[in-house]
């Protein structure tokens, strides 16, 4: 039988006490969940259309019609904050599932080969890592087009080198360990060896980096927003709307919502991180037996 992932099953026990323990990172659980639902029913949530302009309430202060006030182009900002999470929220997701399949890859593979592909491949993924990420991705989008897609692409391009090294060198440090090594003897398959035996050890570190990095994602994607280089001008997107309450200073509703939302959601996010960051540690569970 060929030698597989030795995975126990899911310690609940372990779970509870360490949701106990760091309350923090329930709060960021609840706070996404609330953040994934609003951007889900934010057409029945919505007090207006995001998109409709009624230039005679333009620039109104929150008020009882509209909670957190109006634009310049009189649309309603409560509307377009619930809508901005479902541009928002998807495309850093997007990001990092996208930049984490293909960092895997590269990575594992390089890791596994070792010797001169892998030193080919890691002098390709330097090439990438030698720029600052923002730099690099507006770059990219600039030369792209603005556009969401173009935004993601070029988050993509710049975010998956991170993960290529860390699964690298994770691989380089399981592949040597006994149950490797019998998978070889009985005659699995070099490709069969590293997904199904290598691969599935090598998860937990990966998955509290990328939990963290959807956070600065988001934020990444706000900041090409806000330099004009994301979706169209007209889009309910945070980056953008923070970006349009620049030249209107004094009305201070038209930057501090969506600012508020791109924080609770970041925050949230790096309080998960933090958590799983505790379940995946040794010590941890050990202490927790």
């Amino acid at each position: 039988m060929i030698a597989r992932w030795n995975a126990s099953p899911i310690n609940w026990r372990l779970i509870r006490v360490r949701a106990g323990q760091n309350p923090l990172m329930v709060v960021g659980v609840v706070v996404c969940v609330v953040w994934m639902l609003i951007s889900i029913f934010a057409g029945q949530l919505a007090p207006y259309d995001p998109f409709q302009q009624n230039v005679m309430a333009r620039l109104q202060g929150p008020s009882d019609a509209h909670w957190f006030g109006t634009d310049q182009l009189g649309r309603d900002v409560l509307a377009r904050v619930l809508y901005g999470g479902r541009t928002s929220l998807p495309a850093g997701l997007l990001v990092i599932v996208t930049a984490t399949v293909i960092g895997t890859i590269f990575g594992a593979i390089g890791g596994y080969i070792g010797g001169l592909g892998d030193e080919l491949l890691m002098r390709f993924t330097e090439v990438f890592m030698a720029f600052p990420i923002i730099i690099l991705a507006m770059a990219i989008a600039a030369a792209l087009g603005p556009s969401v897609n173009n935004a993601v692409i070029a988050m993509v391009v710049v975010w998956w080198p991170s993960y290529a090294r860390i699964i690298r060198s994770l691989v380089i440090s399981v592949k040597s360990n006994e149950y490797v090594e019998s998978a070889r003897t009985i005659g699995a398959s070099p490709v069969r060896v590293l997904f199904r035996t290598i691969l599935p050890n090598c998860v937990a570190p990966a998955l509290v980096m990328a939990t963290l990095d959807v956070g600065n994602a988001i934020l990444i994607f706000a900041g090409l927003s806000f330099l004009g280089l994301g979706p169209e001008p007209s889009s309910p997107e945070w980056g953008r709307m923070v970006s349009d309450g620049i030249d209107y200073f004094d009305q201070w509703w038209l930057s501090t919502f969506p600012g508020l939302a791109i924080l609770t959601v970041v925050m949230a996010l790096n309080f998960i991180g933090d958590g799983l960051r505790d379940l995946a540690d040794p010590r941890t569970r050990k202490t927790l037996r």
